[in-house]
């Protein structure tokens, strides 16, 4: 599982849409944005985390103890 691995703007504009790809666009924010639409919505912890100034990590949904 890759829950809590950073993954950096970087690294998604370049796996994703390669390597000259203007990073000063907000293709990034946008696509997290929808998809946090569609999956996030009928759950109480959301799975999409910002990390801010790093960029986002996958929750594993388990509720603290």
């Amino acid at each position: 599982t890759h829950a809590h691995q950073l993954v950096s703007r970087t690294m998604l504009l370049e796996s994703v849409w390669g390597y000259h790809f203007d990073p000063q666009t907000n293709v990034i924010d946008v696509h997290i944005s929808r998809l946090r639409q569609k999956i996030d919505r009928e759950h109480e912890l959301p799975l999409i985390r910002t990390v801010r100034g790093a960029g986002y990590t996958l929750s594993d949904r388990e509720l603290p103890a």
